[in-house]
Parts: structure tokens; C-alpha cells; sequence
């Protein structure tokens, strides 16, 4: 799509989870994209036009490439047919997913994207950006580390990776992170480098799974879906709990993450 004209788009239904926006395809046809960018879950394809093309997966959506125009499919909800001859078609059998266009100068006052917290992995993201913003949070450490204003992009999965990598309980009060004054304590660093570690192994990890140097069937986790089996932590005789916070399932080892 980078570099790319809008050589037409096929709208297939009049909604994803939300409806698209009006004049959908009068406004991306004839179109360049100029960059493709990202903001945690949200891909972000700036147009010739100063507008931005918002697209989000959902839970089961993907894109698929062709330099053909197939007809198609039953879940196939978007085409992009672009002026390199290529085919970029959004197939989403849930419907979960969002596509939105957002108008120049409105991006960042954009209800997805607007109030979203630092990237994980940016240099924003550090202890004492983690501690300003759980100051006074009587909430868990858990529920905050999952709220996108906090830290952009974070699920389920990787919070309960990430604490447990630095050693804290999933029901400590998100408040702890700092002191009175707001200066963020060690623990804060700490949670800071796991977070940094946990995701960057994911990447590293998926990385080795596209060239086919680690088997997908592989060890993935140290505590998720693990219940009942023992945690991996060097020395520690703990085995890994499970527990719904907030409707979802937070795994943790109730020996050493007692912090």
C-alpha cells in the first residue's frame, strides 16, 4: 500500500463493528498513502489527502495480499484494489474489527487513539512515566498495567508474563509504583525492564517462528495457561494459580510473586 493510489474500493457491508464512516470510499479512492504507521493495536495509513485511515483487527481479522483480483470470499468485508495492480482484502469472520477515517488535524483527539498511554517499548515508557500515571490508583497492578491509558498495547497475556517475570503480585495496589513524592520506586524499574523483556522476546520469538527455526508448538509462556504446573522460576517451589481479575484469567505464582 506504501507509496500506492486508491485504484477503487469494494465495500462489501455497511459495517464492521461499527459502521464505516460516510463517503468511506468517495474519500480513499484516488488516494496516496504516504506512510503506514502504528499506535498500539491500531494501523494508522496516513492519506495524500492529509486524512488518516484507522484500521484495527479485531479479534479475527486479517489482510491478505494478492497481485490478482480473486473474487471475494464470504468473510472477505474489504477490498483495497490498489495502482500497483495489488489486492489488499480485510477478511474478518467476527466482524470485530474497525476501519474509520479521520480527518487531518483530528488524530490525536481521535477516540481510539487520542487517549492511548506510551508504547511499551518507546523511551517515553520508562519507571517514572509508570509511576506518574499509577499514582494514586487504588486499582491492582494487574487491571492498571491493562489499561491502554497507562501503557499502550498490553494484554492479558503479556501482563501476567511481565509481572511475574519481576517478581510482583498481580493483586498489588498500582499505587506502590510510587512514593509520596511520585518518584517511582525500585519496584517500578523493575516492572519497566520485565515489561521491555517480555515483549521483546515475543517479537524475537516470532521472528525464529516465520523463518522456521522454532516450531510453533514450542514453550511460549513461564505463567500463562500454565494452572497447576510448576513455576519455572530458578529455585522457587511455587505452582502457578489462576485467578479471574475483572473477567479475566491472571496466572501467577503465589510463592514468588508475593511482593
Amino acid at each position: 500500500m506504501l507509496g500506492a493510489q486508491f485504484a477503487d474500493v469494494l465495500v462489501r457491508r455497511p459495517d464492521l463493528r461499527q459502521p464505516f464512516p460516510p463517503g468511506f470510499r468517495r474519500r480513499l479512492v484516488g488516494q496516496t498513502v504516504t506512510s503506514l504507521t502504528r499506535r498500539a493495536k491500531y494501523l494508522l495509513a496516513e492519506l495524500s489527502s492529509g486524512e488518516t485511515l484507522l484500521m484495527h483487527l479485531g479479534m479475527s481479522g486479517g489482510f491478505d495480499v494478492a497481485r490478482t483480483s480473486p473474487e471475494p470470499g464470504r468473510h472477505d468485508h474489504v477490498v483495497f484494489r490498489m495502482s500497483t495492480g495489488v489486492s489488499v482484502t480485510f477478511n474478518d469472520p467476527r466482524r470485530f474489527g474497525v476501519m474509520d477515517l479521520i480527518r487531518a488535524g483530528q488524530l490525536t483527539g481521535h477516540r481510539a487513539v487520542g487517549g492511548l498511554g506510551p508504547e511499551p517499548l518507546s523511551e517515553d515508557f520508562d519507571a517514572a512515566a509508570l509511576a506518574r500515571a499509577c499514582r494514586g490508583k487504588k486499582t491492582s497492578l494487574k487491571a492498571a498495567l491493562l489499561d491502554q491509558r497507562v501503557v499502550a498495547g498490553l494484554g492479558n497475556i503479556y501482563v501476567s508474563e511481565a509481572l511475574h517475570r519481576a517478581g510482583l503480585s498481580p493483586f498489588k495496589r498500582a499505587s506502590t509504583l510510587a512514593g509520596r513524592t511520585g518518584v517511582p520506586r525500585p519496584v517500578a524499574f523493575r516492572l519497566v525492564t520485565a515489561i521491555k523483556q517480555v515483549l521483546n522476546a515475543a517479537i524475537d520469538r516470532a521472528s525464529r517462528r516465520s523463518s522456521r527455526t522454532e516450531p510453533y508448538g514450542s514453550s511460549r509462556f513461564r505463567v500463562y495457561g500454565r494452572e497447576g504446573k510448576r513455576c519455572l522460576r530458578a529455585k522457587c517451589s511455587g505452582t502457578i494459580k489462576r485467578r479471574t481479575q475483572a473477567g479475566r484469567s491472571t496466572f501467577y505464582c503465589p510463592v514468588c510473586q508475593r511482593m
